[in-house]
């Protein structure tokens, strides 16, 4: 079944506590930049003592590959069972935050294009010509030979990256937006069923979750949602 991550996109600690505490029946918590930046690797790695959830730290790392393994292997110190690269790094950083993780439970995901991208702004602002489903593919397709274990791709490129990259690579995907909720900030979505039954390991969600009047209610309809679709 594909599993949901609660993006704990807030600004505090504590504010980061009381959102695991809703959404108890959530097994996975996603710690960004924002709350990284103000909580740390201590208060970061705190949040889910006690609740048998996991740490999904999507810090996009994206530096020469000593760096990047340097991060890495601090990040699985930490105790991240997910960790971000970017794809766009290359093979030789992508290998070297594998090697650097290698004996411990944290796994590496490797981002392809960003969910708020367009052709347009990949082809106008980023300079690469090809269109998206054509950079993910081959960027999802480099990181796993390159060692990643799984990529992050919008829900449109699922089965693209699945081609790309065959049944067994994880899969995770952020841009899932339930029919109830808003679509924000990102260009390319799907909903939570769409999204499990294209092959998704794990999906993201954040506002819709956090925006609720009920996270716990949020969560709840979500988990239903991707259980039905599993049978």
């Amino acid at each position: 079944m594909t599993e949901l991550i609660t993006a704990l996109d807030v600004d505090s600690l504590e504010e980061a506590r009381q959102v695991v505490s809703e959404c108890e029946a959530c097994r996975w918590f996603k710690v960004g930049a924002q709350l990284f930046l103000r909580a740390g690797p201590d208060g970061a790695a705190e949040l889910t003592k006690g609740h048998p959830g996991r740490i999904f730290l999507d810090l996009k790392f994206h530096d020469i590959p000593n760096t990047v393994a340097n991060s890495a292997r601090a990040a699985a110190a930490m105790g991240a069972a997910l960790i971000t690269v970017h794809a766009a790094g290359g093979r030789n950083m992508i290998a070297a935050a594998r090697e650097a993780v290698e004996g411990t439970d944290t796994r590496i995901l490797a981002v392809t294009v960003l969910t708020s991208m367009t052709d347009q702004m990949l082809r106008d602002e980023v300079g690469i010509p090809n269109s998206i489903p054509e950079t993910v593919a081959r960027f999802a397709r480099m990181a796993v030979e390159a060692g990643a274990h799984g990529v992050v791709a919008s829900p449109h490129e699922i089965r693209l990256v699945r081609e790309a990259v065959g049944p067994d690579a994880l899969v995770v995907i952020p841009g899932v937006r339930p029919t109830w909720a808003a679509q924000d900030d990102q260009a390319r979505v799907m909903t939570p069923a769409e999204a499990a039954r294209l092959g998704a390991t794990h999906i993201v969600v954040g506002r819709p979750i956090l925006k609720h009047r009920e996270p716990r209610k949020a969560v709840t309809a979500i988990l239903t949602e991707l259980d039905e679709a599993s049978r």
